[in-house]
């Protein structure tokens, strides 16, 4: 593209955006501030604190202990919804429980337990360190052989970006009991063919267990249109449920029976208040819970999905694809020339929502931009500015301000007097 692209190009999609009267529903406590990091952390809903007055006050507060008679089956109310409207599923596979640490753990202790005489685990090994961590402790524990199958840090504009999918036929055979894969890269962003996938897998008699954390809310996903058996993902990226907020997990129906996770608690049990000696799962999706969800946290997904649902995932997409497009081509013009280059696949269709620019001084630039020009996003090891764009509250002026603030950010050259130690939070 041009260098040439004039803000009024950006003023005019603000204009023609379906989408554009979602921003006035999120919490936007100071108007100069670009946010791109919701990726990591959605936006507050406007209606999120009201939602949570009420079940403190009134439900906590005034109801006691009576209140869990409306609260005890939100986890799977929550999660029926998010199956229709987020992830392709159908009532009663999708519970909202845990972490998706917590839940990628028994899930994949569930399918390795299920798979008796296969040996072999694999996992992407340019996934999220939790993800890789936990696969490696199941496979140590059971004496299994982990193979890590190479994936493009990059993508970039000639690249596919990802997991080598070659490289995933290869290693599939009868010996493969799991494999576990994001279908959105943390960091790169590159966007994975489940479909394609979960045939390659099914095909030698494996289960693929999908990481979705990065697409939930921003990328349309087909969980019983691709053939997907088992997936987990978290609720405070695009889906904005806050920080902390629990995760979910999915099964598919006719999996659930034959599957029992490592974990066993009172939530799973069948006739939970009956107290029995022994542990007896519940034959459905309630049979992969622990225990006493965090109400609070569990409350603040409803008023954050209920957006989500209005807008659409389609909508959502179609929106987060022009977004794409335009940081793309403002990164060419203004970005390039400063020693920045693309980290993530081109086009925008086959990443998620967000993209990262490779810089070498990607992490002062990051500090910077925080600082001195209002524009949060962040940074991923070992130098890459990643940009998140959140379809219902990021506008296209929002994206084409950001990366004017990071081209003279870095054109100034101040950036360089960043402390080099990377932080704790970044």
């Amino acid at each position: 593209m041009v260098s040439g692209i004039p803000r009024t190009v950006a003023e005019e999609l603000d204009a023609a955006d379906p989408l554009a009267a979602f921003r006035e529903r999120f919490v936007i406590t100071d108007p100069e501030l670009i946010y791109l990091d919701g990726n990591s952390l959605g936006p507050l809903p406007a209606a999120t604190p009201e939602v949570l007055r009420e079940v403190v006050e009134d439900g906590w507060g005034g109801g006691l202990v009576r209140s869990w008679q409306g609260w005890i089956d939100w986890g799977a109310r929550l999660g029926d919804r998010l199956a229709e409207h987020v992830l392709g599923a159908a009532p009663g596979e999708v519970v909202i429980s845990d972490s998706t640490s917590v839940n990628l753990y028994k899930l994949a202790a569930a399918a390795l337990d299920a798979a008796p005489g296969r040996g072999t685990v694999l996992m992407d090994a340019e996934d999220f360190p939790t993800n890789r961590y936990i696969v490696q402790g199941l496979a140590e524990q059971r004496g299994l052989r982990l193979v890590r199958l190479p994936s493009d840090l990059d993508g970039g504009l000639d690249l596919d970006g990802g997991l080598d999918l070659d490289a995933l036929r290869s290693a599939l055979d009868g010996d493969v009991a799991l494999v576990v894969l994001s279908l959105v890269s943390y960091r790169s962003g590159a966007l994975l063919d489940m479909a394609q996938v979960n045939d390659l897998a099914q095909a030698v008699g494996a289960r693929v267990l999908w990481d979705v954390s990065h697409a939930a809310g921003a990328v349309p996903v087909d969980l019983a249109g691709t053939g997907a058996e088992l997936a987990v993902g978290c609720t405070y990226k695009y889906l904005n449920g806050g920080p902390g907020s629990p995760a979910f997990l999915y099964v598919r129906r006719d999996l659930q029976s034959r599957l029992r996770q490592p974990v066993w608690g009172w939530y799973g049990q069948r006739g939970q208040f009956e107290m029995g000696p022994d542990y007896d799962p519940v034959p459905g999706i309630e049979r992969f819970l622990v225990s006493t969800p965090p109400l609070v946290s569990l409350a603040a997904i409803d008023p954050a999905l209920a957006l989500i649902e209005e807008a659409g995932p389609a909508r959502i997409r179609a929106k987060g694809l022009r977004l794409g497009r335009l940081a793309d081509d403002l990164a060419d013009a203004w970005l390039t020339p400063l020693g920045f280059r693309p980290a993530s696949p081109r086009p925008p269709e086959r990443r998620g929502s967000h993209l990262s620019l490779y810089h070498p001084d990607a992490w002062r630039i990051c500090q910077a931009l925080a600082a001195d020009a209002k524009v949060i996003c962040d940074y991923r090891v070992p130098d890459r500015l990643r940009i998140g764009l959140s379809p219902l509250v990021t506008r296209f002026t929002d994206v084409w301000d950001a990366l004017a603030r990071i081209r003279d950010v870095v054109a100034d050259g101040a950036y360089s007097s960043r402390p080099a130690d990377l932080a704790r939070v970044t």
